[in-house]
């Protein structure tokens, strides 16, 4: 058991891997937080790539077309292995868990499936989606309205199994929208080499996957949603909304809400700021 400070678990979103949180982490440790990130089902070390990319000579159409090796990942499995992780860290104690994007819907499974093993959800503009609704139904909402990630797939993501981008683009006009999307105040250099480590296919079956939450599951376990003022993938209203859904079905657990003016990478445009804001969540310190 940990006697210290609460362990800080960090879950990416879509196409990353733990590394777009070193910089966080490294904030997070130097203030005596023990911290750990890891890989989402289908990501990093785990993420597999299409076939057409490597074939030459390359096809772009084929992108749209060609089954995606990760298209068997789903919201169980990304679950379980978050599962796994988070008791690999705390030793069978609570972790607080921050969790990034898509990251928020693979949390919001493991703090309704094992509630005990999580001190304190945080959600950085993250999908924090309502009881039985997928993250994916969030898109074509009125609230996603000017959002840049669904126009930025390749591919149905219901055909391929995966959200597919294409970082290998030479259209100037995608890959800025790309950057508009994900990294709009993030430092070009940085955001360039966060392009190089991301990977094409983000599985599908996360954003498909449902959790049904219950009051002694998800809606017993404290939460922070970190909102992101700049945010083009999941807008403001869309973040608004994530907070009064979860209030609204959850009151006697509100959600705890902390603003950034960031876009959709705050890890990577203000790494300290972020790492300052978690740090005192689920430990010793009350929230900011």
């Amino acid at each position: 058991m940990f006697s210290g400070p609460t362990p800080m678990l960090f879950l990416h979103g879509a196409w990353h891997g733990s590394w777009c949180w070193s910089e966080v982490i490294a904030h997070v440790a130097a203030a005596g937080r023990p911290a750990l990130a890891v890989d989402m089902a289908g990501h990093g070390l785990r993420a597999r790539r299409p076939e057409c990319l490597s074939r030459r000579p390359y096809d772009p159409a084929a992108l749209a077309d060609e089954v995606s090796p990760v298209a068997d990942v789903d919201l169980d499995q990304a679950g379980d292995l978050l599962v796994s992780q988070i008791r690999q860290l705390g030793r069978g104690d609570p972790v607080t868990v921050v969790a990034h994007s898509m990251g928020g819907a693979v949390l919001t499974r493991v703090a309704q499936q094992a509630p005990e093993l999580v001190a304190h959800a945080v959600y950085l503009t993250a999908f924090m989606p309502a009881s039985d609704i997928p993250a994916f139904a969030y898109l074509r909402m009125p609230e996603s309205e000017g959002a840049l990630l669904e126009s930025s797939l390749r591919a149905d993501p219901a055909e391929i199994g995966a959200m597919r981008i294409d970082l290998a683009s030479d259209d100037a006009d995608y890959r800025q929208q790309l950057r508009d999307a994900l990294f709009g105040d993030v430092d070009p250099t940085v955001a360039d080499a966060a392009f190089a480590l991301m990977t094409p296919d983000a599985p599908a079956g996360i954003g498909f996957g449902t959790t049904t939450l219950t009051r002694d599951g998800w809606g017993s376990v404290p939460r922070t949603y970190v909102t992101c003022a700049q945010d083009m993938a999941i807008r403001p209203a869309l973040q608004r909304r994530f907070i009064a859904d979860a209030d609204a079905a959850f009151p006697h657990e509100r959600t705890s809400v902390v603003a950034l003016d960031s876009c959709h990478s705050p890890f990577l445009s203000m790494p300290c700021r972020v790492a300052d804001i978690v740090a005192k969540l689920g430990g010793t310190d009350p929230p900011p």
